[in-house]
Protein backbone atom coordinates (compact mmCIF):
# COMPACT_ATOMS: atom_id res chain seq x y z
CA UNK A 1 0.00 0.00 0.00
CA UNK A 2 1.19 3.99 -0.49
CA UNK A 3 2.36 5.38 2.20
CA UNK A 4 1.87 8.98 2.81
CA UNK A 5 3.06 11.03 5.99
CA UNK A 6 2.04 13.81 7.50
CA UNK A 7 4.02 16.30 9.44
CA UNK A 8 2.39 18.10 12.12
CA UNK A 9 4.58 21.55 12.47
CA UNK A 10 1.86 24.08 13.32
CA UNK A 11 2.88 24.67 16.99
CA UNK A 12 4.53 28.35 18.37
CA UNK A 13 6.61 26.40 20.86
CA UNK A 14 6.17 29.18 23.93
CA UNK A 15 7.98 27.41 26.47
CA UNK A 16 11.00 28.03 24.04
CA UNK A 17 10.84 32.00 24.69
CA UNK A 18 11.90 32.42 20.97
CA UNK A 19 10.72 34.57 18.37
CA UNK A 20 11.17 32.02 16.01
CA UNK A 21 8.72 28.84 15.36
CA UNK A 22 9.56 25.78 17.43
CA UNK A 23 9.95 23.63 14.63
CA UNK A 24 12.77 26.25 13.10
CA UNK A 25 14.69 25.85 16.36
CA UNK A 26 18.20 24.52 15.22
CA UNK A 27 19.48 21.16 16.27
CA UNK A 28 23.03 20.22 14.80
CA UNK A 29 22.82 23.02 12.45
CA UNK A 30 20.02 22.29 10.70
CA UNK A 31 15.78 23.16 11.63
CA UNK A 32 14.13 20.57 13.80
CA UNK A 33 11.82 20.12 10.61
CA UNK A 34 14.69 19.34 8.24
CA UNK A 35 15.67 16.51 10.47
CA UNK A 36 12.20 15.00 10.18
CA UNK A 37 11.17 15.23 6.55
CA UNK A 38 15.20 14.07 6.22
CA UNK A 39 14.00 10.62 8.07
CA UNK A 40 10.87 10.98 6.33
CA UNK A 41 11.92 10.86 2.74
CA UNK A 42 14.78 8.45 3.82
CA UNK A 43 11.91 6.00 4.71
CA UNK A 44 10.71 5.74 1.67
CA UNK A 45 7.57 7.58 1.63
CA UNK A 46 5.16 7.67 -1.52
CA UNK A 47 4.38 11.46 -0.35
CA UNK A 48 5.21 14.08 2.58
CA UNK A 49 2.17 16.27 4.12
CA UNK A 50 3.93 19.39 6.24
CA UNK A 51 1.10 21.00 8.24
CA UNK A 52 2.38 24.82 9.56
CA UNK A 53 0.64 26.95 11.19
CA UNK A 54 2.35 29.52 14.14
CA UNK A 55 5.17 31.64 12.05
CA UNK A 56 3.74 29.79 8.39
CA UNK A 57 5.97 32.06 6.14
CA UNK A 58 8.89 31.64 8.03
CA UNK A 59 8.58 27.71 7.53
CA UNK A 60 7.68 27.20 4.07
CA UNK A 61 10.57 29.89 3.61
CA UNK A 62 12.88 27.88 5.72
CA UNK A 63 12.07 24.37 4.06
CA UNK A 64 11.69 25.90 0.79
CA UNK A 65 14.08 23.25 -0.88
CA UNK A 66 12.22 20.17 -0.01
CA UNK A 67 10.10 18.96 -2.23
CA UNK A 68 6.75 18.36 0.24
CA UNK A 69 3.05 19.30 0.43
CA UNK A 70 2.09 21.96 2.33
CA UNK A 71 -1.52 22.54 4.31
CA UNK A 72 -2.35 24.94 6.48
CA UNK A 73 -3.82 24.96 9.93
CA UNK A 74 -4.98 28.48 10.47
CA UNK A 75 -6.47 27.23 13.60
CA UNK A 76 -4.18 25.47 16.19
CA UNK A 77 -7.13 23.17 17.61
CA UNK A 78 -5.04 19.88 18.06
CA UNK A 79 -3.47 17.03 16.61
CA UNK A 80 -6.73 15.42 15.38
CA UNK A 81 -7.57 18.46 13.63
CA UNK A 82 -4.13 19.03 12.76
CA UNK A 83 -4.07 15.41 10.76
CA UNK A 84 -7.50 16.32 8.82
CA UNK A 85 -6.27 19.21 7.24
CA UNK A 86 -3.90 17.20 5.66
CA UNK A 87 -6.66 13.96 4.73
CA UNK A 88 -7.79 15.62 1.67
CA UNK A 89 -4.83 15.51 0.04
CA UNK A 90 -4.82 11.74 0.85
CA UNK A 91 -5.56 8.85 -0.85
CA UNK A 92 -7.83 6.31 1.02
CA UNK A 93 -5.79 3.23 -0.49
CA UNK A 94 -2.76 5.09 1.59
CA UNK A 95 -1.05 4.16 4.69
CA UNK A 96 -1.28 7.56 6.56
CA UNK A 97 2.06 7.82 9.07
CA UNK A 98 2.40 10.49 11.74
CA UNK A 99 5.11 12.24 13.00
CA UNK A 100 5.85 15.31 14.82
CA UNK A 101 7.98 18.19 13.79
CA UNK A 102 9.44 18.62 16.92
CA UNK A 103 10.57 14.94 17.17
CA UNK A 104 13.33 15.34 14.98
CA UNK A 105 15.83 12.41 16.07
CA UNK A 106 13.05 9.01 14.67
CA UNK A 107 15.12 7.32 12.31
CA UNK A 108 13.34 6.35 9.01
CA UNK A 109 13.74 2.51 9.81
CA UNK A 110 11.40 2.79 12.83
CA UNK A 111 8.90 4.80 10.24
CA UNK A 112 8.97 1.94 8.05
CA UNK A 113 8.26 -0.84 10.79
CA UNK A 114 5.35 1.48 12.21
CA UNK A 115 4.25 1.50 8.68
CA UNK A 116 4.48 -1.97 8.17
CA UNK A 117 2.28 -2.63 11.14
CA UNK A 118 -0.57 -0.83 9.95
CA UNK A 119 -3.20 -2.07 7.21
CA UNK A 120 -6.54 -2.03 6.21
CA UNK A 121 -7.56 -3.72 9.95
CA UNK A 122 -4.78 -2.47 12.05
CA UNK A 123 -3.71 0.80 13.29
CA UNK A 124 -0.34 1.01 15.26
CA UNK A 125 1.00 3.20 17.33
CA UNK A 126 4.81 4.02 18.23
CA UNK A 127 5.23 3.68 22.47
CA UNK A 128 7.85 3.81 24.94
CA UNK A 129 8.61 2.93 28.33
CA UNK A 130 9.43 5.73 30.44
CA UNK A 131 10.97 5.86 34.52
CA UNK A 132 9.16 9.28 34.20
CA UNK A 133 6.27 9.47 31.77
CA UNK A 134 5.25 13.12 33.07
CA UNK A 135 4.16 15.16 30.21
CA UNK A 136 2.77 11.95 27.63
CA UNK A 137 0.13 10.40 27.16
CA UNK A 138 -0.51 6.94 28.81
CA UNK A 139 -1.15 3.36 26.88
CA UNK A 140 -4.39 1.78 28.31
CA UNK A 141 -4.57 -1.81 28.20
CA UNK A 142 -7.48 -4.31 28.51
CA UNK A 143 -6.83 -7.73 30.73
CA UNK A 144 -5.47 -9.78 28.00
CA UNK A 145 -2.79 -6.50 27.34
CA UNK A 146 -4.32 -5.21 24.40
CA UNK A 147 -4.15 -1.46 23.95
CA UNK A 148 -7.87 0.33 24.25
CA UNK A 149 -7.03 3.93 24.20
CA UNK A 150 -4.44 6.47 24.73
CA UNK A 151 -5.43 9.25 27.88
CA UNK A 152 -3.41 12.18 27.72
CA UNK A 153 -2.32 13.63 30.94
CA UNK A 154 -4.13 16.57 32.14
CA UNK A 155 -7.11 14.07 31.41
CA UNK A 156 -5.70 11.03 33.70
CA UNK A 157 -6.84 9.51 36.43
CA UNK A 158 -4.80 8.45 39.33
CA UNK A 159 -4.26 4.91 38.54
CA UNK A 160 -3.52 5.96 35.04
CA UNK A 161 -0.80 8.56 36.06
CA UNK A 162 1.04 5.53 37.58
CA UNK A 163 1.17 3.97 33.44
CA UNK A 164 4.88 3.93 32.76
CA UNK A 165 4.33 2.75 29.28
CA UNK A 166 3.62 6.13 26.94
CA UNK A 167 2.21 7.42 23.70
CA UNK A 168 5.36 8.40 21.65
CA UNK A 169 2.98 10.55 19.24
CA UNK A 170 3.53 8.61 16.15
CA UNK A 171 0.85 6.57 15.00
CA UNK A 172 0.38 4.88 11.31
CA UNK A 173 -3.32 3.65 10.45
CA UNK A 174 -5.51 2.97 7.20
CA UNK A 175 -6.37 6.47 5.55
CA UNK A 176 -10.32 5.35 4.53
CA UNK A 177 -10.41 4.67 8.36
CA UNK A 178 -8.71 7.61 9.59
CA UNK A 179 -11.18 9.71 8.10
CA UNK A 180 -14.15 7.53 9.74
CA UNK A 181 -12.05 8.17 13.27
CA UNK A 182 -11.12 11.90 12.84
CA UNK A 183 -14.89 12.74 11.93
CA UNK A 184 -16.25 11.17 15.05
CA UNK A 185 -13.55 12.67 17.93
CA UNK A 186 -14.63 15.48 19.99
CA UNK A 187 -12.90 18.20 21.89
CA UNK A 188 -14.52 17.56 25.35
CA UNK A 189 -11.40 16.85 27.02
CA UNK A 190 -9.23 19.39 29.54
CA UNK A 191 -7.39 21.00 26.67
CA UNK A 192 -10.74 21.37 24.59
CA UNK A 193 -8.94 20.16 21.42
CA UNK A 194 -9.65 17.55 19.02
CA UNK A 195 -6.59 14.83 19.76
CA UNK A 196 -5.58 12.27 17.36
CA UNK A 197 -4.78 9.83 20.24
CA UNK A 198 -8.85 9.45 20.35
CA UNK A 199 -8.95 7.86 17.44
CA UNK A 200 -7.34 4.79 19.42
CA UNK A 201 -10.38 4.16 21.86
CA UNK A 202 -12.60 4.72 18.54
CA UNK A 203 -10.39 1.73 16.39
CA UNK A 204 -10.66 -0.34 19.60
CA UNK A 205 -14.17 -0.04 19.79
CA UNK A 206 -14.56 -0.78 15.74
CA UNK A 207 -12.48 -3.89 16.45
CA UNK A 208 -9.94 -2.60 14.50
CA UNK A 209 -5.88 -4.52 15.70
CA UNK A 210 -4.08 -1.80 17.29
CA UNK A 211 -0.24 -2.77 17.73
CA UNK A 212 2.01 -1.31 20.24
CA UNK A 213 5.37 -0.74 18.26
CA UNK A 214 8.23 -0.21 21.00
CA UNK A 215 10.43 2.41 19.68
CA UNK A 216 14.40 1.81 18.85
CA UNK A 217 15.36 4.31 21.92
CA UNK A 218 14.52 7.08 23.62
CA UNK A 219 16.46 9.32 22.79
CA UNK A 220 14.89 9.00 18.92
CA UNK A 221 11.29 9.86 20.44
CA UNK A 222 12.15 12.54 22.36
CA UNK A 223 9.89 16.02 21.93
CA UNK A 224 11.33 19.08 21.92
CA UNK A 225 9.50 21.53 23.69
CA UNK A 226 12.50 23.97 25.75
CA UNK A 227 15.72 25.15 25.19
CA UNK A 228 17.06 22.43 27.79
CA UNK A 229 15.31 19.34 25.63
CA UNK A 230 17.10 21.15 22.59
CA UNK A 231 20.21 20.81 23.96
CA UNK A 232 19.49 17.03 25.57
CA UNK A 233 18.71 16.49 21.60
CA UNK A 234 22.21 18.12 20.45
CA UNK A 235 24.35 16.08 23.02
CA UNK A 236 21.89 13.02 21.54
CA UNK A 237 22.74 13.41 17.91
CA UNK A 238 26.48 14.67 18.30
CA UNK A 239 26.97 11.48 20.54
CA UNK A 240 25.45 8.96 18.06
CA UNK A 241 27.26 10.58 14.89
CA UNK A 242 30.38 10.42 17.01
CA UNK A 243 30.17 6.73 17.36
CA UNK A 244 28.97 6.18 13.21
CA UNK A 245 32.58 8.02 12.59
CA UNK A 246 34.16 5.76 15.04
CA UNK A 247 32.08 2.76 13.56
CA UNK A 248 33.71 3.83 10.62
CA UNK A 249 37.48 3.67 11.92
CA UNK A 250 38.10 7.07 12.81
CA UNK A 251 40.23 8.05 15.60
CA UNK A 252 38.30 10.48 17.91
CA UNK A 253 40.12 12.15 20.71
CA UNK A 254 37.10 12.70 22.51
CA UNK A 255 34.08 11.92 21.31
CA UNK A 256 32.46 13.98 23.67
CA UNK A 257 33.78 17.30 21.90
CA UNK A 258 33.07 17.19 18.18
CA UNK A 259 29.99 18.39 16.26
CA UNK A 260 28.37 16.59 12.92
CA UNK A 261 26.13 19.11 11.33
CA UNK A 262 26.29 17.45 7.94
CA UNK A 263 27.14 14.37 5.78
CA UNK A 264 30.66 12.81 6.45
CA UNK A 265 32.17 10.26 4.62
CA UNK A 266 35.81 8.99 5.58
CA UNK A 267 39.03 7.18 4.44
CA UNK A 268 40.96 4.94 6.75
CA UNK A 269 43.09 6.05 9.97
CA UNK A 270 41.33 9.43 10.26
CA UNK A 271 42.46 11.35 13.04
CA UNK A 272 40.28 14.04 15.03
CA UNK A 273 41.18 16.26 17.72
CA UNK A 274 38.72 17.87 20.34
CA UNK A 275 36.80 20.89 19.40
CA UNK A 276 36.08 20.36 15.70
CA UNK A 277 33.08 20.85 13.74
CA UNK A 278 32.26 19.12 10.07
CA UNK A 279 29.68 21.02 8.73
CA UNK A 280 27.58 19.70 5.28
CA UNK A 281 29.31 17.21 3.11
CA UNK A 282 32.68 16.72 4.16
CA UNK A 283 34.99 14.23 2.80
CA UNK A 284 38.18 13.34 5.08
CA UNK A 285 40.71 10.79 3.21
CA UNK A 286 42.72 8.15 4.10
CA UNK A 287 44.93 9.12 7.27
CA UNK A 288 43.71 12.91 7.25
CA UNK A 289 44.71 14.42 10.48
CA UNK A 290 42.10 16.97 11.58
CA UNK A 291 43.57 19.39 14.62
CA UNK A 292 42.19 20.74 17.39
CA UNK A 293 39.34 23.67 16.43
CA UNK A 294 39.03 23.03 12.94
CA UNK A 295 35.76 24.49 11.30
CA UNK A 296 35.42 21.81 7.48
CA UNK A 297 32.21 22.79 5.96
CA UNK A 298 31.11 21.72 2.29
CA UNK A 299 35.08 20.62 1.20
CA UNK A 300 37.30 17.62 0.58
CA UNK A 301 40.45 16.87 2.75
CA UNK A 302 42.63 14.15 0.58
CA UNK A 303 45.05 11.64 1.93
CA UNK A 304 47.61 12.31 4.19
CA UNK A 305 46.61 15.73 4.59
CA UNK A 306 47.14 17.79 7.84
CA UNK A 307 44.60 20.42 9.25
CA UNK A 308 46.36 22.32 11.90
CA UNK A 309 44.68 23.96 14.98
CA UNK A 310 41.75 26.58 14.18
CA UNK A 311 41.44 26.85 10.78
CA UNK A 312 38.50 26.92 8.25
CA UNK A 313 37.53 25.68 5.34
CA UNK A 314 34.35 26.37 3.18
CA UNK A 315 33.76 24.63 0.00
CA UNK A 316 37.09 24.36 -0.11
CA UNK A 317 38.87 21.16 -2.20
CA UNK A 318 42.17 19.71 -0.25
CA UNK A 319 44.58 18.01 -2.41
CA UNK A 320 46.53 15.20 -1.01
CA UNK A 321 49.90 15.30 1.74
CA UNK A 322 49.04 19.49 1.96
CA UNK A 323 49.30 21.42 5.33
CA UNK A 324 47.07 24.08 5.85
CA UNK A 325 47.24 26.05 9.27
CA UNK A 326 47.53 27.11 12.38
CA UNK A 327 44.94 29.80 11.67
CA UNK A 328 44.32 29.37 8.15
CA UNK A 329 40.88 30.50 6.36
CA UNK A 330 40.40 28.50 3.13
CA UNK A 331 37.38 30.11 1.50
CA UNK A 332 34.74 29.29 -0.90
CA UNK A 333 36.87 27.68 -4.54
CA UNK A 334 39.91 27.17 -2.70
CA UNK A 335 41.66 24.65 -4.55
CA UNK A 336 45.25 23.10 -3.05
CA UNK A 337 47.18 20.94 -4.93
CA UNK A 338 49.21 17.86 -3.79
CA UNK A 339 51.68 18.91 -1.58
CA UNK A 340 50.90 22.39 -1.27
CA UNK A 341 51.00 24.53 1.93
CA UNK A 342 48.75 27.68 3.20
CA UNK A 343 50.52 28.53 6.65
CA UNK A 344 49.32 30.31 10.11
CA UNK A 345 47.06 33.88 9.12
CA UNK A 346 46.77 32.93 5.54
CA UNK A 347 43.65 33.55 3.84
CA UNK A 348 42.48 31.86 0.67
CA UNK A 349 39.39 32.65 -1.88
CA UNK A 350 38.44 31.40 -5.39
CA UNK A 351 41.98 30.28 -5.81
CA UNK A 352 44.18 27.63 -7.24
CA UNK A 353 47.69 26.48 -5.61
CA UNK A 354 49.95 24.29 -7.71
CA UNK A 355 51.47 21.16 -6.43
CA UNK A 356 54.19 21.89 -3.87
CA UNK A 357 53.80 25.72 -4.07
CA UNK A 358 52.87 27.51 -0.62
CA UNK A 359 51.75 30.42 1.11
CA UNK A 360 53.65 30.27 4.51
CA UNK A 361 52.34 33.27 6.29
CA UNK A 362 50.23 36.36 6.87
CA UNK A 363 49.10 36.55 3.11
CA UNK A 364 45.80 36.97 1.38
CA UNK A 365 44.96 35.23 -2.28
CA UNK A 366 41.99 36.09 -4.25
CA UNK A 367 41.29 35.13 -7.41
CA UNK A 368 44.16 33.72 -8.34
CA UNK A 369 46.60 30.95 -9.76
CA UNK A 370 49.46 30.08 -9.01
CA UNK A 371 50.96 27.13 -10.35
CA UNK A 372 53.83 24.56 -9.16
CA UNK A 373 57.02 24.65 -6.82
CA UNK A 374 55.96 28.27 -5.83
CA UNK A 375 56.84 30.60 -2.76
CA UNK A 376 54.62 32.81 -1.36
CA UNK A 377 56.38 35.36 0.36
CA UNK A 378 54.99 36.76 4.09
CA UNK A 379 52.89 39.50 4.04
CA UNK A 380 52.08 39.26 0.32
CA UNK A 381 48.51 40.20 -0.80
CA UNK A 382 46.51 39.89 -4.40
CA UNK A 383 44.78 43.10 -4.81
CA UNK A 384 41.72 41.33 -6.54
CA UNK A 385 38.79 44.25 -6.44
CA UNK A 386 38.75 47.39 -7.83
CA UNK A 387 35.63 48.34 -6.17
CA UNK A 388 33.22 47.02 -8.64
CA UNK A 389 35.33 43.73 -10.03
CA UNK A 390 37.00 41.25 -9.52
CA UNK A 391 40.16 40.55 -11.18
CA UNK A 392 42.42 37.56 -11.39
CA UNK A 393 46.41 37.53 -11.17
CA UNK A 394 48.51 34.22 -12.32
CA UNK A 395 51.42 33.08 -11.01
CA UNK A 396 53.67 30.75 -12.89
CA UNK A 397 55.76 27.56 -11.91
CA UNK A 398 58.67 27.67 -9.84
CA UNK A 399 58.09 31.58 -8.81
CA UNK A 400 59.03 33.52 -6.08
CA UNK A 401 57.53 36.39 -3.99
CA UNK A 402 59.29 39.06 -1.88
CA UNK A 403 57.83 39.80 1.52
CA UNK A 404 55.34 42.01 1.50
CA UNK A 405 54.19 42.61 -1.87
CA UNK A 406 51.30 43.65 -3.49
CA UNK A 407 49.93 42.10 -6.68
CA UNK A 408 47.39 44.47 -8.59
CA UNK A 409 45.02 42.94 -10.73
CA UNK A 410 45.18 41.69 -13.39
CA UNK A 411 48.24 40.62 -14.04
CA UNK A 412 50.69 37.70 -14.38
CA UNK A 413 53.91 37.03 -13.14
CA UNK A 414 56.02 34.25 -15.33
CA UNK A 415 57.27 30.86 -14.48
CA UNK A 416 60.79 31.18 -13.09
CA UNK A 417 59.81 35.47 -12.02
CA UNK A 418 61.40 36.57 -8.80
CA UNK A 419 59.77 39.94 -7.50
CA UNK A 420 61.76 41.75 -5.00
CA UNK A 421 60.22 42.22 -1.52
CA UNK A 422 58.09 45.59 -0.37
CA UNK A 423 56.84 45.87 -4.55
CA UNK A 424 53.64 46.86 -5.77
CA UNK A 425 52.77 45.05 -9.21
CA UNK A 426 50.34 45.74 -11.56
CA UNK A 427 52.19 45.20 -14.73
CA UNK A 428 53.52 41.67 -16.47
CA UNK A 429 56.81 40.19 -13.93
CA UNK A 430 58.68 38.64 -17.09
CA UNK A 431 59.80 34.98 -16.66
CA UNK A 432 63.13 34.40 -15.06
CA UNK A 433 63.64 37.99 -14.21
CA UNK A 434 64.13 40.10 -11.29
CA UNK A 435 61.23 42.61 -10.85
CA UNK A 436 61.35 45.16 -8.16
CA UNK A 437 58.91 47.97 -7.68
CA UNK A 438 59.81 50.17 -4.73
CA UNK A 439 59.59 54.13 -4.06
CA UNK A 440 63.27 55.47 -2.97
CA UNK A 441 64.10 55.40 0.30
CA UNK A 442 65.08 58.84 1.81
CA UNK A 443 66.44 59.87 4.94
CA UNK A 444 64.95 63.31 6.27
CA UNK A 445 67.89 65.21 7.97
CA UNK A 446 67.18 67.70 11.38
CA UNK A 447 63.69 65.88 11.65
CA UNK A 448 62.99 65.49 15.24
CA UNK A 449 59.56 62.60 16.40
CA UNK A 450 56.52 64.91 17.74
CA UNK A 451 56.36 65.84 21.40
CA UNK A 452 53.61 66.22 23.68
CA UNK A 453 52.37 69.47 24.60
CA UNK A 454 52.54 70.01 28.56
CA UNK A 455 49.75 71.02 30.21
Amino acid sequence: MPVEIVILAAGQGTRMRSDLPKVLQPLAGHPLLDHVIDAAQSADADRVHVVYGFGGDRVRAAMAHRSVTWVEQSEQLGTGHAVAQALPGIEDTSIVVVLCGDVPLIQPETIRRLAASASPDALSLLVAVLDNPTGYGRIVRDSAGRVTRVVEQKDANAGELNICEVNTGLIAAPAVRLRDWLGRIDNGNAQGEYYLTDIVGLAAADGVLIVGEGAASIDEVAGINDKRQLAGAEASLRRSRAEALMDAGVTLADPSRIDVRGRIKVGRDVFIDVGVVLEGDVTLGDRAHVDTGVIIRDSVVAQDTRILPHSILEQADVGPRCSVGPFARLRPGARLAAGAKVGNFVEVKNTEIGEGSKASHLTYLGDTTVGRDTNIGAGTITCNYDGANKHRTVIGDRAFIGSGVELVAPVVVGDDATIGAGSTIGKPAPKGKLTVARNRQVTIEGWERPKKKKS
